[in-house]
């Protein structure tokens, strides 16, 4: 399969620079899985397909402010460092721009000293090793320090760190943010629950592979970045529960879809508490062991997300979907409008 397969035209001034000061009045674009009849809501419309006994999977990841601007200590040169992965307490994986400034032994200095850091090694993509020291607490020097690394299609500057997270973000250790989950608040949350719906959690910490094009032609050769994720036994006994009784699990993002189908898949389809590494690549033609349905935003041309939703139907039904949704002048990517697939 060929990746301009997944490519359709998207104007510019269609991709969200900024978020909705309301979080769900952004639209939604509803597709029946069965009659492939579209729908379009506003997301807080969600609660009327949703029904009791189905479960709703979130991704608690809490997006780091993993942006940081410091200089090297023995030349005063500018360098931009992005947080990617925390190997042991104070030593992380990190990009580096100018990269080739970098070298094994550089000392960087932030903050006028309030964060220091000492180059320790390389990665084979390129990346760094980074080892800091500071007074007190890594995660409080941080929020002073850092800025939260958006993607590279979104120009403006984010005035509300919060903005870029969902409003239950809890595990430290995203460099994005699961977007998808952008969209609820705690009001809307518990609206949900008192319809009969359960709502349960998984983590996996989203790194910059989610914004790495695909370089290939065949969608095949393809190899995605692998992220860290985790499943408690209290959701996994809750699905698995659902599952039995009938419900419907549907995935908040294509972060939940791949822990879920992960673990689903090396598990003969049941759940369990787990931890560990995903790779897991989902393109068409793929069958779901894990999900029902899937609530998510729209993504790039050519995309590994777009090959994703892609499986969940068909290419072709979901490439006119996305037609129609620029069509009907829908927000595209992180801050942008968002899709029920059910």
């Amino acid at each position: 399969m060929n990746i301009e397969d997944f490519d359709f035209d998207l104007p510019e001034e269609l991709i969200a620079q900024t978020p909705l000061k309301d979080r769900t009045s952004s639209r939604l674009l509803v597709l029946d899985k069965e009659s492939k009849e579209i729908s379009h809501q506003h997301f807080r419309d969600i609660k009327k397909y949703l029904k009791p006994g189905d479960c709703l999977v979130l991704n608690n990841t809490k997006v780091l402010p993993a942006r940081l601007y410091g200089v090297k200590e023995d030349t005063g040169a500018k360098i931009e460092v992005l947080l990617l992965h925390q190997d042991e307490k104070d030593t992380w994986e990190v990009l580096t721009k100018p990269a080739k400034k970098v070298k094994e032994g550089t000392k960087l200095i932030f903050g006028d000293g309030l964060l220091k850091a000492t180059c320790t090694g390389y990665k084979n993509h390129g990346g760094r090793i980074l080892q800091f020291s500071y007074d007190g607490i890594f995660y409080e020097v941080l929020d002073k320090l850092g800025e939260m690394p958006l993607p590279p299609y979104i120009k403006e500057q984010l005035p509300e760190k919060e903005r870029y997270q969902t409003v239950y973000a809890k595990e430290e250790g995203s460099a994005a943010a699961p977007t998808a989950g952008l969209h609820f608040t705690n009001e809307l949350l518990q609206e949900i629950k008192d319809m009969g719906v359960t709502i349960s959690f998984i983590t996996l910490h989203v790194g910059l592979g989610t914004f790495r094009p695909v370089s290939v032609d065949s969608v095949e050769e393809h190899e995605m970045h692998a992220e860290f994720y985790q499943m408690t036994k209290k959701t996994a006994d809750t699905l698995n529960k659902v599952k039995e009784d009938g419900g419907r699990i549907i995935s908040i993002g294509t972060t939940s879809t791949r822990t879920l189908e992960t673990i689903a898949r090396d598990h003969d389809g049941q759940f369990v508490e787990s931890s560990g590494w995903t790779d897991i690549f989902i393109y068409p033609p793929y069958e779901f062991k894990a999900i029902n349905g899937l609530i998510t935003n729209f993504h790039l041309p050519k995309s590994t997300l777009i090959m994703l939703v892609s499986a969940l139907v068909d290419r072709e039904t979901i490439l006119k979907a996305y037609n129609e949704a620029v069509k009907e002048r829908y927000r595209f990517f992180s801050f942008g409008d968002a899709m029920l697939i059910l």
